[in-house]
């Protein structure tokens, strides 16, 4: 049974997810991703996955140094959302930053949560890739959080009609 490719990405843009910056360091720099396929995956113990797309040019780059940081992102962060979304250049100009407590990965400041990881499997699927990370550290902020739906960033009051959505 083959299933229509369109229709596929229109039922998945209904499920509504947050936003988050996978962050690493490569030879002292910072580099990271927007990313919306993340989930909290085991309490016991505690595992998150995320599945960055095979073409990413940033998560190999990332994946080489055994760890990362999820950086949830705030309704205030969307032009950060959309700076790291795009690939090339230096995604960290300007961008405040310390480095997360047991990897030093990128912690970015502001974001309503973090996540330290290093990295305990990796599964091909598809066009993607399954990454399972083991949870070393995690902080959590305040806010209303960034979300994906329907092919576009809102919020939760977005979503709801009871905001601007901006």
């Amino acid at each position: 049974m083959s299933v229509d490719l369109a229709r596929y990405k229109e039922a998945m843009s209904t499920f509504a997810t947050g936003v988050t910056v996978v962050s690493g360091m490569e030879d002292g720099e910072p580099l990271g991703f927007t990313c919306q396929s993340f989930l909290s995956l085991s309490l016991d113990p505690p595992y998150v996955a995320l599945a960055p797309a095979r073409s990413s040019t940033s998560w190999p780059r990332i994946a080489r140094t055994g760890s990362f940081c999820v950086n949830v992102l705030g309704a205030h962060q969307r032009a950060l959302s959309r700076r790291f979304s795009i690939s090339g250049g230096d995604k960290f100009e300007g961008v405040r930053w310390s480095p997360a407590p047991v990897t030093g990965s990128p912690l970015i400041e502001g974001s309503l949560a973090w996540v330290d990881c290093t990295v305990a499997l990796v599964h091909q699927a598809g066009d993607h890739e399954l990454i399972i990370g083991a949870v070393h550290d995690l902080g959590v902020g305040e806010g209303d959080p960034l979300v994906f739906f329907k092919a576009r960033l809102t919020t939760v009051s977005g979503l709801s009609g009871d905001g601007d959505e901006e």
